[in-house]
């Protein structure tokens, strides 16, 4: 009777250890199920999930524009003062809302595209109208009904590790903008990145707004809409000078302007807009040099309004909110047969506008998110520790039973 009872308790013992070990398992499993499904539906063919949201965003993408009204025009041009700016809008536009054209499925495992800039005005949304009068620099830039492209992108379907990174632009892998690696075409175009993202990943994107590829690195944790995110932002070092980040050497194609490259937060990108003298910046001069920000009045730089941003699902690599902001500046200087450009004293970097493109995750896909890919994790998170603790409990419950039996055996 004794012997039965001890082999009851040892099978209970057993039976509790069967099930913290499998409670110990399951989750790899799971993972490799969940796995399986996700690089199926994460792989960018007709038909699957990432598919339908790279043809056509699944949101609204909204691009707002603040343009920096000059208060003394006359000081500035009779005296060569210091531009007194002030911001003023948003005026607000939704764009990518149409899907891409002239879509090609190509045997090596990539797909081919040409992506449309059509912008239609928001009244809504905006603080007047197209109509409005602003005081500043002429820049006659026209993207509405252009297209951007060719873009050649990995479908992932040869390679999960390369999903949605392009292959080719304009049928080249670089620019011809800058030199080394920094006219390279890196990374994917930031609305989605290959699948199992990690915290300590560098994600690489490419921009033709700023005619380079730049990165984010990672910055936290949000939740939004009920759905865990990893923030990736674009770091200070990302537009640093030369002197603080070797690396960044190529960028510099001016020495007189940059003042021997060590200036930071601005970049020169006329290669790319047809000699006009274009700067980009992030808003307000933001991680800029002290003394670009001195050359005129009214910037107030901040990180929380003005950097640029990507919140990634890492389980998909799906970008489901983000924020790109960039400002777009003009570089003056003397010109002494130029009247509006004779009393100008020394050359420096004069802000037009920024703008702020964002977007965020819709309810409804939201919703389907979560019953698809993140309730599954959490459904199976919660299994495993169920079956953990259950084991564990069980185990050392029996275990604690039968050595209680067996001293008063031995008694």
């Amino acid at each position: 009777m004794g012997c039965n009872r001890n082999c009851g308790l040892l099978t209970g013992a057993i039976f509790g250890a069967v099930l913290a070990i499998f409670g110990g398992i399951l989750i790899p499993v799971g993972d490799n199920l969940i796995g399986k499904a996700i690089k199926k539906e994460a792989v960018i063919v007709n038909g699957t999930i990432a598919f339908q949201n790279w043809l056509v965003p699944g949101s609204s993408v909204y691009r707002q524009f603040w343009i920096f009204h000059v208060q003394n025009p006359s000081e500035v041009l009779e005296t060569g003062a210091r531009p007194k700016l002030e911001q003023r809008g948003p005026y607000t536009y939704r764009v990518r809302y149409l899907p891409k054209e002239n879509i090609t499925e190509n045997s090596d495992g990539t797909i081919s595209y040409m992506l449309p800039n059509i912008a239609r005005f928001e009244p809504d949304m905006s603080v007047g109208t197209e109509n409005d009068t602003i005081t500043c620099l002429n820049l006659a830039v026209v993207y509405n009904g252009t297209f951007d492209g060719l873009y050649k992108v990995n479908t992932g379907q040869n390679d999960i590790k390369k999903t949605a990174i392009i292959e080719s632009y304009k049928d080249k892998r670089n620019l011809s903008y800058w030199e080394g690696h920094c006219d390279l075409v890196n990374g994917t175009d930031g609305a989605s990145f290959p699948p199992f993202v990690k915290k300590d990943q560098v994600l690489r994107f490419f921009s033709s707004d700023i005619c380079r590829s730049i990165y984010g690195v990672f910055q936290g944790e949000q939740n939004v809409k009920g759905i865990s995110l990893y923030r990736f932002a674009v770091p200070r070092e990302a537009f640093a000078s030369p002197a603080e980040v070797s690396d960044n050497y190529c960028f510099c194609t001016d020495q007189v302007i940059s003042k021997n490259c060590t200036l930071a937060g601005v970049l020169d990108i006329s290669a790319c807009k047809a000699g006009r003298p274009v700067f980009i910046s992030l808003p307000h001069f933001l991680h800029a040099s002290e003394s670009i920000l001195h050359d005129v009045e009214g910037l107030s730089p901040n990180e929380q309004e003005h950097e640029t941003f990507l919140d990634v699902e890492p389980i998909t690599g799906f970008t489901l909110q983000f924020a790109k902001r960039l400002q777009v500046n003009l570089l003056v200087k003397p010109a002494a047969k130029i009247e509006a450009l004779s009393k100008v004293q020394k050359p420096y970097i004069f802000p037009l506008l920024w703008l702020n493109e964002s977007a965020v995750i819709g309810d409804e896909k939201a919703e389907m998110f979560r019953n698809k890919v993140t309730g599954r994790v959490q459904m199976l998170n919660m299994l495993q520790m169920v079956l953990m603790i259950a084991g564990s409990v069980l185990f050392i419950a029996f275990m604690g039973s039968y050595f209680i039996c067996r001293s008063k055996k031995l008694k």
